[in-house]
């Protein structure tokens, strides 16, 4: 509880240290599409990506919503390139034993995701005790947009930012007045998925809540799913420059492994998963001075049908403040203290399987420097405190030159970090003596605009190297005797080459010392919209080539295949949208987690209402 009260009283400082500087300055950055697009991942404050020497890719709400997802990361499959994302079925990921939702970002990842962040409006997202994220969780119509950094992020956001960064950054109601929406699908086996959400905005006052239910009999034996969550979000602008909100969500879902579909396999066990987070933030923009405090409290409970029954938490206090010291200057200084564990037993047995918390804590400097308009400089530098191996350095930086308004070249080198989870240093296979896991990213690229600025293209080459990353060695273990060396091009692309016709690619190549599971050589997408009038079309095409299957090491299974979607929307007026859409439609015979073969073509319809 010292920790809540102390944040508490860090939120309600920090809220107020602000009203004693100077007025507020309204600032002339709004968000556009493409390369003008206004981040926040990666630099601390908002601004266009033109200045950002790291890679960011942005999903905004109209990719997200013309999705039939509900989960959050098959929406990023294709379309953030570097980036996939493991499935087993028409829906679900699962945990444990035959598990999918594995993340890879330019090779970095694990199995389970330990290597890449996910973070929710900032503050990080992951399970106390193994350290992976929740993908089953992370909902789609809770998300105004994602922000990803593909490379190391470890000098803003710490542990787990090795391979890159998620950021889910949540919705808010902007617009004055009641708003409502509604949606029901329905569709190949048996799946339906329901979501209702209102946003309420009157004064200095806005409100935004959904409810979702999704259910899938599946299409194996053995692999129905069901979730059904709730999200809340509340806030409040007592003066100019200040924002306060705070937010909850509940999510409880229940699964079935179906187990390998190999000859007399047998099925895996069930789960009962309930996950959730609370947070209260305040920000405040104040001309020169503008930061954020965040206190926030995540918590999970884990049933599996083999005896496994977990609870497990982290939470902690994440701060930063900016302070524009003079022309084309940022400065930031932030903090942030996390703790993280939980208690699991095998109910079966009667034994106790861990019981332990650790904390890992860090304090940070950032510096941006921009001359002429043209250049800018960056520069980062981490200090990091773990409870059990102590202290580690993480600095960063990097440039952009922009040549012209249309053209930008920028280079960054960064070092990213992973901490040893829980069941890594006190449970199964133990090592109470590992150290963080450690890599190191240079990568160069441009960012072109053509057209009239209606291509816009992004081409970016790196590097990743590491040699201690933790994995089992015979006879000794766990032990950080592990190595990544990874190198590739990236390339993303979107252009209007007619009116209501919009055309977005992206293609990325991996090249892979050492095997690397969850991570393709060749990733190629590339999708349209037309929306002439009351219709809307949508086709992509993903070409996976060179794909390990297996987490095994040492027996790595390759898979290439291709998919083909579409979807036809008609909207008689504003207030009704009836949809149909197909998945798989070349039918392909596929598996992205081995011996989890992916349903063939499958069709849903339904219906959205806006109110």
């Amino acid at each position: 509880m010292k920790i809540f009260t102390a944040g508490i009283v860090s939120v309600v400082l920090f809220t107020a240290l602000p009203l004693f500087s100077q007025q507020p300055v309204k600032t002339s950055l709004q968000d556009t599409i493409n390369l003008d697009e206004v981040v926040v991942t990666g630099t601390t404050v908002k601004v266009n990506r033109h200045y950002v020497p790291v890679s960011v890719s942005v999903i905004g709400r109209r990719q997200i919503s013309e999705s039939n997802e509900t989960a959050l990361l098959p929406v990023l499959n294709g379309k953030i390139p570097g980036l996939f994302v493991t499935e087993r079925g028409v829906m679900g990921f699962g945990v444990a034993g035959g598990a999918a939702g594995q993340v890879s970002i330019r090779g970095i990842g694990g199995s389970p995701t330990t290597g890449v962040l996910m973070l929710i409006d900032g503050h990080p997202q992951f399970m106390g005790i193994f350290g992976h994220p929740l993908p089953d969780s992370y909902i789609a119509s809770d998300v105004e947009k994602v922000e990803v950094i593909r490379g190391p992020a470890s000098v803003l956001y710490g542990s787990n930012a090795m391979g890159g960064v998620i950021n889910i950054i949540t919705r808010k109601q902007m617009e004055d007045g009641l708003q409502a929406n509604a949606h029901l699908m329905y569709g190949s086996f048996n799946t339906q998925k329901y979501m209702a959400s209102a946003g309420l905005k009157k004064g200095k006052f806005n409100a935004y809540l959904s409810v979702n239910h999704d259910q899938t009999d599946g299409h194996r034996p053995e692999s129905d799913f069901n979730i059904t969550n709730g999200y809340v979000k509340i806030g409040y602008t007592p003066a100019s420059g200040i924002d306060i909100h705070t937010d909850f969500s509940l999510a409880k879902f229940r699964a079935t492994d179906p187990g390998p579909d190999t000859v007399n396999a047998l099925p895996g066990n069930s789960l009962d998963i309930t996950r959730g987070y609370w947070s209260l933030t305040a920000d405040n923009n104040y001309g020169i001075f503008s930061g954020t405090a965040k206190l926030f409290y995540n918590f999970g409970e884990h049933v599996i049908s083999d005896g496994f029954h977990s609870y497990d938490k982290n939470y902690g206090l994440n701060i930063f403040q900016t302070a524009r010291l003079f022309t084309g200057n940022n400065l930031t200084i932030g903090g942030d203290y996390l703790v993280y564990g939980g208690k699991a037993d095998n109910e079966r047995f009667g034994t106790r399987i861990t019981d332990t918390t650790v904390y890992d804590a860090g304090v940070y400097a950032f510096m941006k420097q921009t001359l002429f308009e043209k250049v800018t400089m960056n520069a980062g530098l981490r200090m990091q405190n773990h409870k059990v191996y102590g202290t580690i350095w993480i600095p960063a930086g990097g440039l952009t030159w922009k040549f012209t308004d249309n053209l930008t070249w920028k280079f960054s080198a960064s070092k990213g970090f992973r901490s040893p989870t829980i069941r890594e240093l006190f449970v199964w296979n133990h090592n109470m003596n590992l150290n963080p896991e450690t890599v190191i990213n240079y990568e160069t690229g441009i960012l072109l605009k053509l057209s009239d600025k209606k291509v816009s293209l992004e081409f970016t080459g790196f590097a990743v190297n590491g040699d201690n990353l933790i994995v089992a060695v015979p006879l000794q273990g766990l032990q950080n005797a592990g190595e990544v060396s990874n190198k590739g091009l990236e390339f993303s692309g979107s252009a209007e080459p007619a009116k209501n016709l919009t055309v977005d690619m992206t293609y990325s190549y991996t090249q892979m010392k050492m095997p690397v599971y969850a991570t393709p050589r060749h990733n190629l997408y590339a999708g349209i919209n037309y929306n002439p009038g009351k219709f809307r079309i949508n086709a992509s095409v993903q070409h996976i080539n060179h794909l390990d299957t297996n987490p095994a090491v040492n027996k790595e299974t390759y898979e290439t295949y291709t998919l083909v979607n579409s979807k036809v929307s008609y909207s008689p007026s504003g207030f009704i949208e009836f949809f149909v859409s197909a998945e798989n439609l070349l039918n392909q015979r596929y598996a992205t987690n081995i011996y989890y073969t992916m349903p063939g073509i499958t069709v849903f319809g339904g219906v959205k209402l806006k109110l």
